[in-house]
């Protein structure tokens, strides 16, 4: 079995000359305040949090370091660990602090959904579809899953595409909610497949991803990906399609097709020779290699990078401003760019379908052909292996 390292980002605790003690009735009415949360902080922020209150509740950490492969109480050991010797006040301290920081995003965050100028969409439970300042966002939700597509998702996503076609929105973007911009396919529309219908699997995902990428090279609109994190997979390969793609130099972009025995998809074939030349679209889309923004921006492949702490305020800006163009003297100018294109991208688009239904069925055979098969995530981290 191959295993990968699991990274714990390291814990960064800012202090002021003026920090003053929380009280123990204040540490217990965090942890109350933290039950009452809404959204996941995400897996690092549950890990600060965690080593937070065993400092300061037991202080240091005691406890035997877990072995490798137990992946949770080794990513929480080292976050305790990592804390040294922080006095038990001060983690207190720095639990409340941040449990507090918690809470007043979310309520911010509240007020602004709750804003009347912006309009949610329903109907939607895996994307955020809003319209504001004649934007149509559609944001991948699923944070805790590093926003991996599901089949659901990839539904929703098509209906979104097909609603932003119509309504009053001069452009439509494309984002991700937390850490994560996207992590490709959610390795859970493959498992779980019955003896007998792995032909259909894998037909049935052939079609919808067929039909999913159909609506990105068919959107009348310029479409705008705003890369707020790591990108992996198809989320990569469909920025081809997009007609911009800003991105925060926190992001990295990565198709390990080669390494999944899986295939390139999204057009990717074709398009990211075209944008970044042979030599560099073989680098990633044979051997797998993963770009940091800057790389990526060099290659084309990027508009334009911006500072992590201040990329949302300076994209949605300029974003604010795009929108403001005339609707059709824009729509009509994308259509100019990209008519001669659209036969051939559909042709890609359809022969890379049938090429990834033979390699998943490839894969499943390979599965089969294995005496005590057994699945792995292959993404954030974790690989295909068999035991």
């Amino acid at each position: 079995m191959r295993v990968q390292a699991l990274c714990i980002p390291a814990i960064h605790l800012h202090t002021t000359a003026a920090t003053m003690q929380v009280s123990q009735q204040d540490f217990e009415k965090a942890q109350e305040q933290l039950k009452l949360l809404k959204k996941d902080p995400g897996n690092e922020v549950k890990l600060k949090l965690y080593a937070l209150f065993k400092q300061a509740t037991e202080g240091p950490c005691n406890s035997p370091k877990p072995g490798m492969l137990d992946f949770v109480k080794k990513a929480k050991w080292d976050a305790w660990n990592s804390l040294g010797n922080l006095s038990q006040d001060n983690a207190k301290q720095k639990y409340t602090e941040l449990v507090s920081s918690l809470v007043s995003a979310e309520s911010s965050s509240q007020v602004k959904d709750a804003a009347p100028e912006e309009s949610r969409h329903d109907g939607y439970e895996t994307i955020i579809v809003t319209t504001k300042n004649n934007i149509t966002k559609i944001m991948f939700n699923r944070p805790e899953r590093k926003n991996a597509i599901s089949h659901k998702m990839y539904r929703e996503i098509i209906k979104a595409l097909e609603e932003a076609a119509k309504d009053d929105s001069t452009i439509a973007v494309i984002t991700g909610n937390g850490e994560y911009y996207c992590s490709g396919n959610d390795l859970n529309n493959f498992t779980n497949v019955q003896a007998g219908e792995t032909e259909k699997m894998a037909k049935d995902g052939a079609v919808l991803l067929k039909e999913f990428v159909a609506h990105f090279i068919d959107f009348p609109k310029p479409l705008i990906a705003v890369v707020n994190g790591p990108a992996i997979g198809i989320s990569v390969t469909l920025l081809g399609l997009c007609d911009i793609v800003y991105a925060s130099d926190a992001a990295t972009f990565h198709a390990p097709f080669s390494q999944l025995g899986q295939s390139p998809e999204g057009c990717s074939s074709y398009l990211f020779p075209k944008i970044m030349g042979l030599a560099k679209a073989n680098e990633m889309l044979l051997f797998n290699k993963k770009l940091t923004a800057a790389e990526a921006c060099a290659q084309g492949l990027v508009t334009e990078v911006f500072p992590d702490r201040t990329f949302q305020k300076e994209v949605w800006a300029r974003l604010k401003a795009y929108a403001s163009l005339p609707k059709k003297s824009l729509a009509v100018s994308k259509q100019l760019l990209r008519a001669m294109e659209k036969e051939k991208l559909h042709a890609v688009n359809n022969q890379e379908c049938e090429v990834l239904k033979e390699r998943i069925l490839a894969y499943f055979q390979w599965m089969s052909d294995l005496s005590h098969p057994k699945i792995t995530v292959i993404q954030h981290g974790w690989v295909l292996s068999a035991k």
